[in-house]
């Protein structure tokens, strides 16, 4: 009987996907972001923070000669998307990292959270060019926008996600 139901859990699941998750616990402030403009007029500055704009992310990646790590979520709603966001992407292994070889990009797909109409367009519009499914997507993108790799959710904390990301962009 527990066989039954297990199975039939993980096949709701596998074809369901992301359910709504409890709304999450309230966070702590965080620092202001610098504007884009500050990251530009110095690189060096730039501090993992996610941006939000496809061309300024890819701006950013060309000028410093890395690749960007798109997250495409659902940030208030996937209950995975706030599973890898907890265990990974709010962790300093992988703030580190992300800050030294990575820009980040966030396209965020909320149900709660208010956005502008334009955001809204253009985020569809790039799920829609990159052929996204279901939330989490990661996908890995050169300096031109060229996909490299995806994935998504990966067990394991914030040390084996980077080295997860480190395999993908080597091509392993």
């Amino acid at each position: 009987m527990k066989w039954t139901i297990i199975i039939i859990l993980v096949f709701a699941v596998s074809f369901l996907g992301c359910t709504p998750a409890p709304k999450p616990e309230p966070t702590q402030e965080q620092a202001p972001t610098p504007s884009f403009d500050e990251a530009m007029d110095s690189p060096k500055a730039y501090n993992g923070e996610w941006l939000t704009d496809f061309s300024k992310a890819q701006e950013l990646a060309k000028e410093l000669n890395r690749p960007i790590l798109v997250n495409f979520t659902g940030s208030d709603w996937c209950s995975w998307c706030i599973k890898l966001t907890k265990e990974v992407f709010s962790k300093e292994a992988f703030v580190s990292y992300a800050t030294d070889s990575l820009v980040l990009l966030k396209l965020d797909f909320p149900r709660k959270i208010p956005q502008t109409p334009e955001v809204k367009a253009a985020n569809e519009k790039l799920a829609k060019d990159f052929g996204v499914q279901g939330f989490p997507t990661i996908v890995l993108l050169d300096t031109n926008g060229k996909e490299i790799n995806r994935t998504g959710y990966q067990p394991g904390g914030a040390e084996a996600y980077v080295k997860h990301l480190q395999d993908l962009l080597a091509g392993k």
